[in-house]
Parts: structure tokens; sequence; C-alpha cells
């Protein structure tokens, strides 16, 4: 137990100064800063969000840039808790044009199972992605990665799970002014040291509203081997840029079979730190 609120206190409050330090250096950034330091006029960095969509993008963030996505999520009627909220941050850096390293956690989870409530740490997972084929404009870019999930946490899964390990395939494109993303997933999941595979595959489409406002809709599928049973959502969101590095979102997702979680609200942002790390 000791051990178990020294991991919460640690996650939180990494979570926490990350997500300061991001809120900061961008209040103080501006647009005459950002072409200071390791950028010019002609490289700005920008950023690349994944969030909120279940599916990744096959494009990597700018090579020797930190990008963070941090966010809340919110869910009601899964088949493991009433309700939860919890928070969730990922943190990437391409290593090259070709090679991008991952980290995604969920500091904190607070969760309602029946009359009794509970505040847990969620998993950690490392991984990479490396794209295979380099697309531009209506001719896709081709990526894969892998996930490991490092630490499993004690938080309860929604209704996809947690896996283990992950591979994804991934495919991004633009088409008539649409983007699209969709992925497959083959992922392995354990319980009660019985390990079972399960398969997803996600596809979303994306339109810009105007200037900085932007609306993305998709539909997802995985499978659930222990329940034998499939998760489906059909997910809404809107994102604002309010710079080229900072992208706020906020949308929801709706359950589609009785083993879905029936409603997830979230809302977060995406920060692509302006100054390189270093040149690849």
């Amino acid at each position: 137990m000791i051990r178990q609120k020294r991991q919460f206190v640690f996650a939180l409050s990494a979570h926490v100064v990350i997500s300061l330090c991001t809120f900061i250096a961008a209040a103080q950034q501006t647009p005459d800063t950002a072409r200071t330091g390791n950028t010019t006029p002609a490289d700005d960095p920008v950023a690349n969000p994944a969030r909120p969509t279940v599916s990744t993008p096959a494009t990597l963030t700018p090579p020797g840039y930190f990008q963070f996505e941090t966010g809340t999520l919110s869910a009601w009627h899964s088949p493991e808790f009433s309700s939860q909220t919890g928070l969730n941050e990922v943190v990437k850096i391409s290593m090259s044009r070709w090679l991008e390293l991952l980290a995604g956690a969920e500091p904190i989870a607070h969760s309602r199972i029946a009359n009794h409530s509970a505040n847990a740490v969620g998993g950690v997972a490392l991984g990479f992605q490396t794209v295979l084929h380099q697309g531009e404009s209506a001719v896709p870019t081709i990526a894969v990665s892998y996930f490991h999930q490092v630490y499993g946490g004690n938080a309860p899964d929604i209704d996809i799970g947690s896996a283990s390990n992950s591979v994804l395939l991934l495919a991004s494109a633009d088409v008539k002014g649409f983007h699209y993303d969709t992925n497959a997933l083959f992922n392995e999941v354990v319980e009660s040291a019985i390990h079972r595979a399960q398969f997803g595959q996600t596809f979303s489409i994306s339109h810009p509203l105007g200037k900085n406002l932007g609306i993305s809709g998709e539909i997802w599928h995985f499978t659930q081997p222990f329940l034998r049973g499939n998760a489906v959502g059909n997910l809404w969101a809107l994102s604002y840029s309010v710079r080229k590095n900072l992208v706020f979102d906020a949308g929801f997702n709706r359950g589609l079979t009785s083993t879905s979680t029936g409603w997830e609200l979230f809302g977060g942002f995406t920060y692509l730190l302006p100054h390189r790390i270093f040149r690849h």
C-alpha cells in the first residue's frame, strides 16, 4: 500500500510539473519569440496532434522537438466501472524523419464501481514509430509502430482493455480537402496470466471549418477476447489551433455495443516545444 501511494504521488507530481511547464512556455511564447533560438521563420515547428482520436497519424512530429499531448477523459458505463475520470499524457520526440520515440502514461484515474470509489495509477507504455513510405497529398504515408507496457498500473481499464504489447500499421493522407488516419492494431492482452490476441481497426476523417478550427469524425472497433465481445465507438471532436505549435481539442465518443463504454467526454491540448533539442 505504501509503495502504491508513493507511485501515485510521484506520477501525479510528474504530470503536474509537465503540464505547468508546457502551459508556462506556451504563455511566454509569442509569434516573434517563436522565431528565435533554434528555429527560423522558414522552419517554425508545427504540432502534429494524435489526440483526441483513437487513430494515430502515420506522419511523425518535427525531428528534434519534444511534443506533449495532455488531456483528461471521463467515461461512464464501461464493463469494469460505473464511471471514471483520468488524466493522460503522451510525450514524443522524432530522432529523424523516419523514427519517433514515444512514452504514454495515465498518472491518475478516479473510478467508481457500484457504490465504491477509489483513486489509482494507470499504466505506462514505451514505444517507437517508423515511417515505411513517405507519402504526399493523396499518396498515403505508411508507418508501423510498437508499444510495450512497462507498468500495468491498478486503475480499471475501459472497454478496449490494456495491451501488454501492441503493433500498429498506420496510414495517413489528404484527399480533396479532407485528411484521414487509419490504423490496424494487433495487441497482446493478459488477464490472470492468460494471454490473448486482440485486433482493432480505426478510421478517422478531419476537415477544417475555418482558419484555425477543425472537426474530426471517427469509427473504431476492437475485439474483446475475454468478454467474447466487440467494442465499437463513434467519436466526434473539435480542434482549435492557437498557434502552429499549440492545439486545443474537445469532443465525445458514443459506444455502439453492449460491451462498449456508453459515453466518453474528453478535452486537452497538444504542445510542441518551439526550441529544437538537437539537429537530426
